[in-house]
């Protein structure tokens, strides 16, 4: 049978086999161990036909699986007719090309997938430069093991008696086709690298430039209703689809919250568990919304049959990000289709600090901008300031930036009780040397809202 082509990377249309290797320690869906990997194939267009399962207390240096289950598979995968097998860990390139050679099938480890799936829903310019230099910096490592062509000599010195066949300049040893396509594809992900740069800095300028402003982020499990809750809150127009990893680019959208107060609220890319590295790398400047984030919205698909392990899958990334204490308000979203009020309840209790919504009903959504507003006013510093009654332009600047709790006028002047963010107000103070502060400002650090308790434990009901 002919080699597995090792060039196209895509699953699209193809019959799939799944296989999952347990190891100790490793975190996963206990009654559905298939279930996401599944739902990624499906996302990438597969049509999975049948899975295997093998616990091991460590994989095998040559094939991952055991022998036994290596022949199983082949037995297995020989009888769906399948076009390729799909591996829920990650493998190295000499266990893809054993497992390759012994079962006849194409052979993809999940971060292959993943990358195929965020390769496939990328349209933007930046989107698809952050996942190309991904897709390269996972294959530069595996170039012998993922082509057949690449032992030919370049230089065609040698060719001849007379080592002429490539001209002047080319005699010689040459140079194998390998070295050729490493030097490729060292160069192509240097120049992403330095264009990537370039597009950070300006997002992290524009995400500095927010600091201002009460920045709310959405984050949550891919597919769990991200978009549709930033369309239902903003008017963001955000495309929404039944489909994983839909949302690639980050939307940042003004949110009203009523009586002049408002946050800037972004969609983030979703989480998956165990989310490739160089794909977290790549994304970087785009989870920079969340990691500067001064609240983070988690999305929750109640009507998820594992929700708990999502939620869990997520809050281990954002701990990977360094944002996993920062202030969260846990949203169980799409409570229309959980079907179970009792099932909801639970979670209530299980999740911390937690708000059943539905995007696509409205519900909840209300008692959210409430729970938002209580947060700003939590961070919010509480202070006295005057100025003379005649400066408009500063009165009006301090309505748009901060609460005014109260006003009290005298003849030339009016003094305001303002809960405001302590940035806002250093702004304030700065650009209007006017502005008089009647109340001894706290330390910033003692500003600082204090860590949010760690999470109960996701224990399986």
């Amino acid at each position: 049978m002919n080699e597995p082509i090792r060039t196209d990377l895509s699953v699209q249309r193809e019959r799939a086999f799944l296989v999952k290797v347990i190891l100790p320690g490793m975190n996963f869906d206990v009654r559905h161990p298939l279930r996401e990997l599944a739902a990624l194939a499906d996302a990438a267009g597969a049509e999975v036909l049948d899975g295997l399962i093998q616990k091991r207390t460590a994989p095998s240096a040559k094939t991952y699986l055991g022998k036994g289950k290596v022949q199983e598979l082949k037995e297995r995968a020989e009888a769906c007719e399948v076009d390729l097998i799909i591996f829920d860990n990650e493998l190295s390139p000499a266990q893809i090309r054993e497992l390759e050679a012994a079962t006849h099938r194409k052979v993809l480890d999940r971060s292959e997938l993943i990358l195929d799936i965020f390769a496939s829903h990328a349209q933007t310019h930046e989107a698809k430069l952050q996942v190309e230099l991904a897709q390269l910096e996972y294959t530069a490592p595996r170039l012998r093991g993922m082509w057949t062509h690449l032992e030919r000599i370049a230089g065609a010195g040698g060719a001849t008696s007379a080592g002429a066949v490539g001209g002047i300049g080319t005699r010689g040893p040459g140079e194998r086709q390998i070295e050729i396509d490493r030097r490729i594809v060292s160069d192509r992900v240097a120049m992403l690298k330095r264009q990537i740069e370039q597009i950070d800095r300006r997002k992290v300028q524009a995400i500095a430039s927010r600091s201002e402003q009460f920045t709310v982020s959405l984050v949550g499990y891919t597919n769990a209703g991200k978009s549709s809750l930033m369309n239902a809150l903003t008017d963001a127009g955000q495309p929404v689809e039944d489909q994983l990893f839909k949302t690639l680019d980050t939307r940042t959208a003004r949110w009203s919250l009523g009586a002049g107060q408002f946050a800037l609220l972004s969609d983030t890319v979703g989480f998956v568990r165990d989310l490739p590295h160089r794909l977290v790398a790549s994304f970087r400047a785009t989870l920079e919304e969340a990691i500067h984030a001064r609240l983070l919205l988690h999305v929750i698909d109640s009507s998820a049959p594992d929700v708990l392990w999502q939620a869990e899958s997520v809050q281990t990334v954002l701990d990977e990000l360094g944002c996993g204490q920062s202030p969260t308000i846990c949203l169980l979203n799409k409570i229309d289709l959980a079907g179970n009020e009792s099932a909801v309840a639970v979670l209530e209790n299980r999740l911390p600090r937690c708000l059943p919504v539905s995007a696509r009903t409205g519900a909840g959504l209300d008692r959210l901008v409430e729970m938002v507003l209580e947060e700003m006013r939590c961070q919010a510093t509480h202070v006295t300031v005057r100025t003379a009654v005649g400066n408009g332009r500063l009165i009006a600047e301090i309505d748009r930036m901060a609460e005014v709790a109260a006003r009290r006028y005298t003849d030339s002047h009016v003094e305001m009780d303002l809960h405001i963010d302590r940035t806002q107000l250093d702004q304030l103070l700065g650009r209007y040397p006017e502005l008089e502060c009647l109340t001894p400002l706290p330390d910033p650090a003692a500003e600082r809202p204090l860590p949010r308790p760690a999470p109960t434990p996701f224990l399986e009901p």
